[in-house]
């Protein structure tokens, strides 16, 4: 792994760890093993490297959700298995938890990957719960779009639920209940 690697693997650990304004240029460097001017080297500064690894992280948790939600099966099958894969609830969504640091969702250009981040992730679960519709396996009258939008709020509820209890029990139960909602007819 290269310089520029190892300065946006370390910028993603410390936002999702610290947020924006906790993570300082020097903590990106030390965490990375570089110098100050590898960072300055391959970044304008500390807003563009975050950008980088803000745009990494979103681009791992698409590239996670599209393993399961595009697997073979129903689609109850791929909602249930994105929805169980497994996760690090008690840090929370590294793309959800920078829409509680307000640097981050007051500069709409930090902003922009985590809002693309969430559209693609419900517009993706609103394909499958359309073709689940489609094939009968969900109810005619369903929503795909209001119940994708339900989901995405249910899973990040359900890490914040988790973090406040200092225990995955909050989340797992969010994710049984959207479920249930699912499988009952």
């Amino acid at each position: 792994m290269g310089t520029r690697d190892q300065l946006v693997d370390s910028a993603r650990e410390l936002l999702w760890e610290r947020g924006y304004v906790g993570t300082s240029p020097k903590a990106i460097q030390q965490r990375a093993g570089a110098g100050q001017g590898s960072m300055y080297h391959h970044f304008t500064g500390k807003k563009d490297l975050a950008l980088a690894a803000v745009r990494r992280s979103a681009e791992e948790l698409l590239a996670a959700a599209d393993t399961q939600l595009r697997s073979p099966g129903t689609a109850v099958e791929r909602i249930t298995a994105y929805l169980r894969r497994e996760r690090e609830v008690l840090r929370g969504c590294p793309i959800g938890r920078l829409t509680q640091d307000p640097d981050i969702v007051a500069d709409p250009v930090l902003r922009a990957p985590v809002d693309e981040t969430f559209a693609h992730l419900r517009a993706r679960l609103a394909e499958v719960l359309g073709e689940g519709r489609d094939a009968g396996e969900l109810p005619a009258t369903l929503d795909p779009i209001a119940l994708a939008a339900t989901i995405v709020a249910v899973l990040q509820g359900g890490y914040v639920l988790a973090r406040a209890a200092n225990s995955p029990e909050p989340f797992d139960q969010a994710v049984s209940g959207v479920l249930a909602l699912l499988t009952t007819r």
